[in-house]
């Protein structure tokens, strides 16, 4: 069986994600007690289903404690277990509780919905840390289906490299692990030809090419991560982000994660985000 499990802060995009996986015909349980899973998976095993996802949130806080036992106890009479962190900034949470109007899930009388947040942030802390780790801060609905999707139908190796680009001007992102900053390359926004187009256009390419910092750059993030992806793979990591940053996320980072895409696909299950292409 291949079980998914959702988790994060409320209004980062459980429910979509989990909607997604039904519509590629897993088997879905929303906000399942912890109590249940055991009884769940084995009911589900029994019925023949070998895709399921489910969500834990903090409407029942008694995961917290058991869910790595849990998990590990599932992986070893043979479940292929992948746990999902959604992430988002306070800004973008307020703004979509403000927007549909819902009750946080530790809101009261005695808090407000930005302490309510930070208190279920401090909550899933120990969680976080520990597994796959997604922020939807700048996604739309359609993006985070998009890279849901592409966790799921992209297995061919255990271990994923995740390359991601931005922009400095939307904030870094915050599911990363390695950062790196090429805002010291030439910059196509500048020349009027090229504004309107993105790192994977060839125009942008060729122009980039004329750099030889540009293959210079490239070359030193991939040797870097050439270097050091096996050391953390010995150490049991099963996911690293690498992100590379522009001023705004259109062409030059566009470019390099699309030129790193190219290198390492072959080696490792790779996974390309642009978070700030329009």
């Amino acid at each position: 069986m291949r079980l998914f499990i959702f988790t994060g802060l409320s209004g980062s995009g459980k429910s979509v994600a989990l909607k997604t996986l039904e519509d590629l015909e897993f088997y879905c349980v929303d906000n399942l007690p912890i109590k249940l899973l055991d009884s769940c998976i084995n009911t589900l095993a029994k019925e023949g289903y070998s895709n399921v996802a489910i969500s834990l949130d903090v409407r029942n806080p008694s995961f917290l404690g058991v869910l790595p036992e849990e998990v590990q106890n599932l992986s070893k009479r043979g479940a292929e277990v992948k746990i999902i962190f959604l992430d988002a900034s306070n800004e973008a949470l307020i703004r979509r509780y403000s927007e549909t109007r819902r009750p946080h899930p530790l809101s009261n009388d005695k808090r407000t919905l930005a302490e309510c947040i930070q208190e279920e942030r401090t909550l899933l802390q120990s969680i976080k840390m520990s597994n796959e780790h997604i922020d939807t801060s700048r996604l739309t609905p359609q993006q985070l289906r998009n890279w849901v999707r592409g966790l799921i139908e992209n297995k061919k190796q255990q271990f994923q490299l995740t390359l991601q680009s931005f922009g400095y001007k939307h904030g870094i992102p915050l599911d990363t692990d390695f950062t790196f900053d090429v805002r010291c390359l030439p910059n196509p926004f500048y020349e009027s030809e090229l504004k309107k187009l993105s790192g994977i256009d060839l125009e942008v390419e060729t122009y980039l090419n004329k750099s030889a910092d540009t293959a210079k750059m490239v070359e030193t993030i991939y040797g870097f991560a050439k270097q050091w992806l096996p050391s953390f793979i010995r150490e049991g990591r099963v996911t690293l982000a690498l992100s590379i940053g522009c001023t705004g996320g259109q062409h030059r980072s566009v470019y390099l994660v699309e030129k790193l895409k190219s290198k390492f696909q072959n080696d490792y299950r790779t996974l390309v985000r642009h978070r700030d292409l329009a």
